[in-house]
């Protein structure tokens, strides 16, 4: 399945005892539709007021139903700010997370003297111009496999804190910015790690090259504090081609 969802009102993905995340929320609901107990497993977990426009979950079940009914029928039991977008039938074997080929991330960033009103938790949020070229080299400093110590969450569980990032582009529209990170993996708060230090650089606070120094340093203290969930997406994982699987929802398309 794929599952869109926005963050604000939830303690992140993954189930917790106060049931106040989107798993819990989702395996209640498909409980519900099934009349028996579902468990999922999802792609990527995103924290506490973090977006999804594209979560895929897998889950094993013996109910047989038609894909629109899985869609529908899971739905009415889900709050609004929840929805199934698709669902497919997958090989038995198949794994949500470990099956995932890359991982998109988009991040959207207003630039006003004003504070967001109507996109409160959509965005996040920056009074002071920035300088769009300035970002987009020190982004680069960033591309490739490294040792991503500097931007890792101090509750990371990760195994490695070497990944490989394919790709960040910047683009600007009116008074919106929007990020969009794609690799294979991504540490605890890795991006929004990014994003502060990204931030530091387009208000001029701090140099593009600086950047490089602290991807070197591997030390989480060297980075910029960690920017704020509300603009963060999670775009969704991709698979091999031969899946068939959904990499695109319409509200991909509402993004700026």
């Amino acid at each position: 399945m794929g599952v869109a969802y926005r963050g604000e009102a939830y303690h992140g993905w993954q189930s917790q005892p106060s049931g106040r995340t989107v798993q819990d929320h989702l395996e209640k609901a498909l409980s519900a539709f099934a009349a028996m107990p579902v468990s999922t497993l999802c792609a990527g977990r995103t924290d506490t007021g973090v977006h999804g426009l594209n979560q895929v979950v897998h889950l094993d079940t013996p109910l047989q139903r038609e894909l629109f009914s899985w869609v529908r029928g899971t739905n009415r039991y889900l709050p609004p700010d929840i929805a199934v977008q698709w669902a497919r039938v997958v090989p038995p074997d198949f794994h949500a997370r470990n099956w995932a080929r890359r991982r998109r991330y988009a991040y959207l960033l207003l630039e006003s003297p004003v504070r967001p009103a109507l996109e409160r938790h959509a965005c996040g949020w920056v009074f002071k111009p920035l300088d769009g070229e300035a970002m987009r080299a020190a982004a680069a400093h960033l591309i490739g496999e490294h040792d991503f110590s500097s931007f890792r969450s101090i509750d990371c569980q990760a195994l490695s804190p070497v990944k490989r990032l394919d790709a960040i582009s910047i683009t600007h529209r009116g008074a919106y910015w929007r990020f969009d990170v794609a690799g294979v993996a991504f540490l605890h708060h890795m991006v929004r790690n990014i994003m502060g230090c990204l931030v530091a650089v387009g208000t001029g606070s701090r140099p593009p090259e600086w950047m490089a120094e602290v991807l070197a340093a591997r030390s989480r203290d060297a980075a910029a504090p960690t920017f704020a969930a509300d603009g963060l997406y999670f775009m969704g994982p991709s698979y091999d081609a031969h899946l068939q699987l959904p990499e695109h929802t319409p509200a991909m398309d509402w993004l700026p």
